[in-house]
C-alpha cells in the first residue's frame, strides 16, 4: 500500500495573531427578510419586522438588527488562540492512501489523536511522543521534525491497523466511495473541494447558510457558492429538501430564466452548490428602489418568470416559493429564478400534495385552507408578483399575518382578474399551464419564441461595471467578509453521508 504525507503550504496571512477561526459562521437571531419560509416540518419564527417595513414603505435604508447569536452551523463551533511564531504547529498535511485520495490533517489533529491511540495500545515503542517546541529552536528545523514523525506515525497505523475503526475514521478511510466522488475530467478521478475556490465577497444570506461569490483556481470562473451547514438542515429536518433542490438545479441545465448548476459537493460539516454568479441584484433589491415598476417591464418580467415555471411544469416540478427574493436579475436584465428549497417533484400534472409551506405574502387559498394543491399555486404567485411589481406591495398584504390571511380567502381584488382567482380550477394556467398564460391578451407585445432565445432588450439593464462588481446587490450580504477559515475545513476528503446521498455533481 503506498501513502504519501505532504506539508501543505498554508497563506499566513490569513491568520490574525490572536484569534483563528476554525468553524464560525454566525447566523441571525432572527430570521431575515429572505427566508421567511413556512412549512409544517420546521419551526414557524413568526413575522418578521424588518420584512413588515421593507414592505409597507419601500425604505431605501435598511435597518438592520445588531442582536445576534453565536450559533455556529456545526454544533461544535471552537477558537483557538495562536502566536505566530507557533504557526508551525498549525501546519496542515496532506496524506494520500493507495489511488490518490486524500485526507488533510493540521498537526494539532494528530497530536490529539496520537494521545488516543497511545491509551488503546496500537502503537509500538518506535514512535516516540509528537515533537514539542524547545527554546529557542528554529522553526524550521521542527517543522521538519514534525513532518518526519507525522510520516512514521502515519506509517504505523496505516500499515499495522488499518482494520481499526479509530484509525479509519481518522484518516477517512471509510468514505472514499465512488458514488461521492466528483468527476471532473473523462477519464480521471478528483475532488471537488472548497479550497479549489478563492472566496471574494458574501452576497447572500438563505434559511441553511450564506452565498458567496467565489472564482475558481484552475479555470478562474466566478460562481456562486451556496454553503450550508448540514447540522442546522438535520436539526430542521430538512433533508429531503435540500437533495430535492439539488436534483431540481441539475433539470435546470440550458434553460435561459433557471439558474444552473455546475458542481455540488460536501465536506464532513458543510454542503456545497457551485451555481451561476448573478450580479444584477434582486428583484426586491429594485424593487425597494423604484417602489413599482412600469407595465412594460413588469410583463417582461412576468413572461420570462413564466417561461421558467412552465419549464418547471414541464418536468413535473411545482415550485411553490416564488417572491421577488428568489428572482434575480443577470447583468444584461434578464431575471433568473432561484432557490429551489420547497420545489415538489414527481408532481404530474392531476397530481396533488398538502405540504403546508411558502411565504406568507403569496400562499394561495388552498394552501391556507390545508386543501391538496396542484402545480396553479405557481400560476397564483405569479399573479401576486406581476401585482407587486406595478403597485408596489403584494395584493393582501397586512403586517397582521391573520389578517393578511383572511383578506387572501376572501377579499375581492380587481387586477389581475384570472391570475389571482381564489378558485384554482378557474385559474389562468389551469387547463393548459403556460401556454394558456402567455395566449392572455396581457403577454401580446411579447414573442415568446424570441424572448426564449434571449432576443428580447430587456426594458432595464443594471449598472454595472465589471464581473466583480457587486453594486446591485443589497450592503446587508456584500458588507459581510467571507470567514476563509469557516469555509475550507480543516480536513478534506471524499464525504459520505447517509443523510445526503448522491448529493455530488458535475455539470
Amino acid at each position: 500500500m503506498s501513502i504519501e504525507v505532504r506539508q501543505m503550504n498554508f497563506e499566513v496571512d490569513r491568520l490574525t495573531n490572536i484569534e483563528v477561526a476554525v468553524e464560525h459562521n454566525r447566523i441571525d437571531g432572527k430570521d431575515s427578510r429572505r427566508e421567511q419560509r413556512m412549512n409544517i416540518e420546521v419551526e414557524d419564527d413568526g413575522p418578521n419586522e424588518e420584512r413588515e417595513r421593507s414592505r409597507s414603505s419601500r425604505a431605501l435604508v435598511q435597518n438592520r438588527s445588531n442582536e445576534r447569536m453565536d450559533e455556529a452551523f456545526s454544533q461544535h463551533a471552537s477558537f483557538y488562540t495562536v502566536d505566530r511564531s507557533a504557526l508551525v504547529g498549525y501546519s496542515i498535511y496532506s496524506i494520500s492512501i493507495e489511488d490518490g485520495d486524500e485526507v488533510q490533517r493540521r498537526f494539532n489533529d494528530f497530536e490529539k489523536f496520537y494521545e488516543k491511540v497511545r491509551e488503546s495500545g496500537l502503537l509500538s515503542s518506535a514512535i516516540g511522543t509528537p515533537p514539542k517546541k524547545k527554546f529557542l529552536q528554529a522553526d524550521t528545523k521542527l517543522a521538519d521534525k514534525r513532518k518526519l514523525w507525522v510520516e512514521q506515525f502515519t506509517h504505523e497505523l496505516i500499515l499495522n491497523h488499518s482494520d481499526k475503526e479509530i484509525v479509519q475514521k481518522f484518516f477517512e478511510m471509510d468514505t472514499f466511495r465512488e458514488d461521492e466522488m466528483v468527476c471532473l475530467g473523462s477519464s480521471e478521478r478528483k475532488n471537488a473541494k472548497p479550497s479549489d475556490f478563492d472566496f471574494l465577497k458574501t452576497i447572500g444570506k438563505g434559511s441553511f447558510g450564506r452565498v458567496y461569490l467565489v472564482r475558481h483556481r484552475v479555470n478562474r470562473k466566478l460562481y456562486a457558492m451556496k454553503v450550508m451547514g448540514k447540522e442546522h438542515i438535520k436539526k430542521r429536518n430538512e433533508v429531503k429538501h435540500i437533495m430535492a433542490e439539488r436534483n431540481v438545479l441539475i433539470s435546470n441545465v440550458n434553460h435561459p430564466f433557471l439558474v444552473a448548476l455546475h458542481y455540488s459537493f460536501q465536506t464532513k460539516d458543510k454542503l456545497y452548490f457551485v451555481l451561476d454568479y448573478l450580479n444584477g441584484g434582486e428583484l426586491f433589491f429594485h424593487l425597494q428602489k423604484e417602489r413599482h415598476f412600469s407595465e412594460a417591464r413588469s410583463r417582461f418580467y412576468t413572461a420570462e418568470i413564466g417561461s421558467a415555471l412552465g419549464h418547471l411544469h414541464d418536468n413535473n416540478i411545482i415550485y411553490r416559493d416564488l417572491k421577488p427574493e428568489n428572482l434575480l436579475l443577470d447583468r444584461s436584465g434578464h431575471v433568473i429564478l432561484t432557490d429551489f428549497g420547497l420545489c415538489k417533484e414527481n408532481m404530474n400534472p392531476t397530481d396533488t400534495t398538502e405540504t403546508f409551506c411558502g411565504t406568507p405574502e403569496y400562499l394561495a387559498p388552498e394552501i391556507l385552507l390545508k386543501k391538496p394543491y396542484d402545480r396553479t399555486v405557481d400560476w397564483w404567485c405569479l399573479g401576486s408578483v406581476l401585482y407587486e411589481m406595478l403597485v408596489g406591495l403584494p395584493p393582501f398584504y397586512s403586517k397582521d399575518r391573520a389578517e393578511m390571511y383572511e383578506r387572501i380567502l376572501h377579499q375581492k381584488l380587481a387586477v389581475p382578474p384570472t391570475l389571482l382567482d381564489k378558485v384554482c380550477d378557474r385559474r389562468l394556467g389551469a387547463v393548459d399551464d403556460f401556454n394558456e398564460i402567455k395566449s392572455h391578451s396581457f403577454f401580446t407585445p411579447i414573442d415568446f419564441e424570441k424572448l426564449q432565445r434571449k432576443e428580447l432588450k430587456p426594458p432595464f439593464v443594471p449598472k454595472i461595471k465589471d464581473e466583480l462588481d457587486v453594486s446591485q446587490i443589497d450592503r446587508e450580504f456584500t458588507s459581510q467578509q467571507p470567514n476563509p477559515a469557516s469555509l475550507i475545513p480543516a480536513t478534506f476528503g471524499t464525504h459520505r453521508d447517509t443523510d445526503f446521498p448522491g448529493f455530488s455533481y458535475v455539470s
